[in-house]
């Protein structure tokens, strides 16, 4: 797979018919290794082991509804009383992040109401706050630890 603009670490793969599988230590399964699953396994582990976010409150594919339908955030950060702060989504090394993507993951925080919003390729992130009496967002240098989140 890709290198990425993200920490490497020890990934677990295994090949079954074939096919690639990476193990997901939030889901505590194996799921299919694709260019996406490839960025949201190293971006947890780069959320987990450089930015202190705690492992028990993060939840891949959370499901929410949106007007009427059940749809997918790609990862979920909650604080410890189980309210949502960031939502997190994740795009294929090769696809580039625009405004689409980020019109995605703005519909999901219409439901989740969070302050923090992350889109990466695994090779670019961004990361924007929101401030919500200013009706406003500005973007971050930096992916904030999670005690500054709180």
């Amino acid at each position: 797979m890709l290198r990425l603009n993200l920490p490497p670490y020890d990934v677990k793969i295994k090949k079954t018919d074939d096919k690639l599988f990476v193990f997901d230590g939030l889901r505590r399964k194996y799921v299919a290794l694709t260019p996406e699953e490839w960025v949201r396994q190293h971006f947890i582990n780069f959320l987990v082991k450089e930015k202190s976010y705690p492992q028990n409150l993060i939840v891949n594919e959370a499901q929410i509804n949106l007007n009427s339908q059940k749809v997918r955030c790609d990862t979920v950060v909650y604080d410890r009383n189980t309210n949502p702060l960031v939502i997190v989504e994740y795009k294929a090394p090769h696809v580039t992040i625009s405004q689409q993507v980020f019109d995605q993951i703005a519909k999901y925080n219409i439901v989740l109401k969070v302050g923090y919003l992350i889109v990466s390729n695994g090779l670019e992130h961004y990361c924007c706050k929101i401030d919500y009496e200013a009706q406003s967002y500005c973007y971050l240098e930096e992916i904030p630890f999670y005690k500054d989140l709180l």
